[in-house]
């Protein structure tokens, strides 16, 4: 069993997962900037950016139909290995299509099979992480996930950039295949244990054993059902389908202008999209404490305001410096409202229903978002990155201060109503 007492830099698996995890977001971040150039050196056109970004969101969407029962049904590190492979094997298709001519067709069937079984590593990463640490830990064990990933994030746009630059963005896909590899490897050594007993509260929303045992749908409604009676979760996951929609496709935003609208190289985008990354370090040093200071509604209300003032800026400025910035911002933003939305629903939800939980929310909020990434890059194409941005912004500060008419505004949502706040 695990060693989870103390500080999480005592728990050997926890930091082994951490270790694994860092790696993989290393790769990611190497497709991250990859895939969008190579679509634009393929066409040049910032609408089939949109396309394929809509495209791995909408099997994203379908896997989630099902992904909780998965996860809920099954080891969950067993599962984690097997995405890991998946992934690294479709990832290389590409760079060896590559090596013959460029293959529109394998990115279009490629990136929505691989979205597939990201939703299902995501699911069961979230579900899977209460059974490494104590439960006064989740937070700062999300903190400190999200916060390495930055570290790796950092490194890996400023150098994929320049692999992009030098060799082909096909290359640096190829890197993050081989790091998907790496990471199935690395899975294989964590230990998990059994979640610490349920209180009361959560227990009495357990489903009954007869619920259990019906069909695929029903089972997904398991957990969209303990999202809308749960008084925080619903106008949570209300809002931040909204925000989705607004937001999904703001990396294809940023790429175009940098490389269409103001006309920088691979490696400029690689530099402000590392730079922007940092934001998201900042976010998770300090969302436990900030948390912990303010609650849980200002925390992820005033998180989501400070963004979508960020980004009606973006488009306002033709300095890399200032975009960089901006990015920044926006990362830090929705870094610490990420963490506090994950760690809430970690903390509230039952473990046997925590990957139907993750599923459905995920699903649920995303759902938008294709139809966001497609609309808005067309809408930046016809009209310009400025106005779009102008308007995404306008509509994301909006919606995060609705939050304040809802029970989000409760300091401790994540304690029973009975309790107080």
């Amino acid at each position: 069993m695990p060693n989870v007492s103390g500080s999480l830099w005592k728990n050997r698996d926890f930091k082994l997962f951490l270790t694994i995890q860092t790696l993989s977001s290393l790769g990611d971040s190497f497709s991250y900037v990859a895939l969008p150039l190579l679509v634009l050196h393929a066409t040049g056109s910032v609408v089939q950016m949109g396309m394929v970004t809509a495209l791995q969101g909408a099997a994203s969407i379908l896997t989630g139909l099902f992904a909780g029962v998965v996860v809920d049904r099954v080891d969950r590190r067993l599962l984690l290995l097997l995405c890991d492979v998946a992934r690294g094997v479709l990832y290389a298709l590409i760079p060896l299509a590559w090596i013959f001519s460029p293959q529109l067709w394998v990115i279009y069937t490629v990136v929505p099979i691989a979205g597939a079984f990201a939703m299902l590593f995501r699911v069961g990463y979230v579900a899977m992480t209460p059974s490494l640490v104590e439960r006064d830990q989740i937070t700062e064990a999300n903190g400190k996930l999200y916060g390495s990933f930055a570290v790796a994030s950092v490194i890996g746009p400023v150098v994929a950039g320049m692999v992009c630059a030098a060799v082909g963005p096909e290359v640096a896909i190829g890197v993050d295949a081989a790091s998907f590899i790496v990471s199935a490897l690395g899975v294989l050594l964590v230990r998990t244990r059994e979640r610490a007993h349920e209180t009361e509260a959560e227990q009495a929303t357990e489903l009954p054993p007869t619920s259990r045992r019906k069909a695929l749908l029903a089972e997904f409604l398991a957990g969209a059902r303990f999202l809308w009676d749960h008084p925080i979760m619903r106008p949570l996951t209300v809002l931040l389908s909204v925000l989705t929609f607004l937001n999904y496709g703001l990396t294809d935003l940023i790429i175009y202008y940098l490389k269409e609208s103001l006309g920088h190289s691979d490696t400029t985008v690689g530099y402000v999209l590392a730079v922007a990354t940092i934001g998201t370090m900042v976010a998770s040093s300090l969302v436990a404490r900030i948390r912990r200071k303010i609650g849980f509604g200002a925390t992820w209300i005033g998180a989501n305001v400070l963004c979508g003032a960020a980004i009606a800026c973006l488009g306002l400025s033709a300095s890399v410096p200032v975009i960089a910035a901006l990015a920044c911002v926006m990362l830090a933003s929705t870094g610490v409202g990420g963490i506090s939305s994950m760690s809430l629903r970690q903390e509230v939800t039952p473990d046997k229903l925590l990957g139907r939980v993750t599923s459905a929310f995920w699903t649920i909020h995303s759902a938008l978002g294709p139809l966001g990434a497609g609309l808005l890059t067309a809408a930046a194409s016809a009209y310009g990155v400025k106005a779009v941005c102008l308007l995404i912004g306008i509509g994301s500060l909006l919606t995060a201060l609705y939050g304040l008419r809802t029970a989000l505004w409760r300091s401790a949502p994540e304690r029973p109503l009975t309790e107080g706040v």
